[in-house]
């Protein structure tokens, strides 16, 4: 384990129960307290080297490499963030399932899923400032800030790499949301494949499009209710890439309710008139196949109070 007092040079030498991490998450675990935008800059620099070469945060280590850590400054272990007491008591509010495996959370909207970039305490670090004897909790997925809905966060190394194999081979794992978006969804489109490339700015913000030069994206969608100026829609994402749902539904003309970085400013005018308070996207059920009891988990979060007050609102339509 690196430690501040020693500032020292770390070389850590991969095994098979570490192979398959991303890099990035690798290092999150192991330099605990260090935010997500630390990680990156080490890594950018060069700081961090994988068999003497530089490589990428999406890098997945292998075993038998050697990832060379940089001395970092960081909180020793056991001073990590006090968490508020109206935090603590949102995130054991929002327990939807837990066994000493995994638990999963109805994330609130506006809270992040980890610290960095500005925000010093999120969803992950909370859970191990309150989970105390879990000794190791590892994000299974993400979900944007301003999502509310089901998240995955194991409790061991083993089910993390199950569910993460899930994820990445497409199979055994199905997530539905919840979109409100602007105007009358086509009932033609039932899907959207579009390629996503990512770019980020050097505020750090990050802002994704579609572009023949990004990755292959995939997501069904299907209508679920219709209302005057509105249409909420299921979305199912067959991959997972970053704002993907957001930006598939703003290239099919149909952009989220709320969604202050794809939607356009007429649009956010318009809704924040009738009394939108957040981005109406949520995450609205997990579905898989449990990797150590093979019993079949259906996790279903509920809408806030916000998103179900403001669907309430609208006039329905036939």
């Amino acid at each position: 384990m690196l430690e501040d007092s020693k500032r020292s040079v770390v070389f850590a030498e991969i095994d098979s129960d570490q192979e398959g991490q991303r890099l990035d998450n690798f290092l999150l675990a192991r330099i605990k307290g260090a935010p997500k935008s630390l990680i990156y800059r080490i890594i950018r620099k060069g700081e961090v080297r994988v068999n003497k070469g530089r490589t990428k945060p999406d890098y997945r280590i292998k075993s038998g490499d050697i990832v060379r850590i940089p001395p970092v400054r960081v909180k020793a272990e056991g001073e990590a963030a006090p968490v508020p007491i109206k935090m603590a008591q949102s995130i054991e509010g929002a327990i939807l399932f837990e066994d000493e495996y995994l638990l999963a959370v109805n994330k609130p909207k506006g809270m992040a899923v980890h610290g960095g970039s500005g925000i010093s305490l999120g969803l992950i670090e909370a859970l191990r400032v309150i989970r105390p004897n879990a000794k190791r909790l590892e994000l299974v997925h993400r979900l944007d800030r301003d999502t509310s809905g089901v998240i995955l966060v194991a409790k061991r190394r083993s089910t993390l790499v199950a569910l993460h194999e899930m994820l990445r081979h497409k199979t055994g794992m199905q997530k539905r949301y919840l979109a409100l978006v602007y105007g009358v969804w086509p009932k033609h489109i039932k899907e959207v494949k579009a390629p996503l490339l990512k770019n980020e700015l050097k505020s750090g913000e990050r802002v994704v499009k579609v572009d023949q030069q990004g990755k292959a994206c995939h997501t069904r969608y299907s209508l679920q209710r219709r209302f005057e100026g509105f249409t909420l829609v299921n979305a199912e994402p067959v991959t997972g890439r970053t704002h993907q749902i957001r930006v598939h539904c703003q290239f099919a003309g149909q952009s989220i309710v709320g969604d202050d970085k794809y939607a356009s400013d007429s649009q956010l005018k318009l809704s924040r008139a009738q009394g939108a308070k957040r981005m109406f996207l949520h995450a609205h059920s997990l579905r898989f196949k449990h990797p150590q009891t093979d019993e079949q988990v259906t996790i279903e979060a509920p809408l806030d109070a916000d998103f179900k007050g403001f669907i309430d609102s609208l006039v329905p339509l036939n």
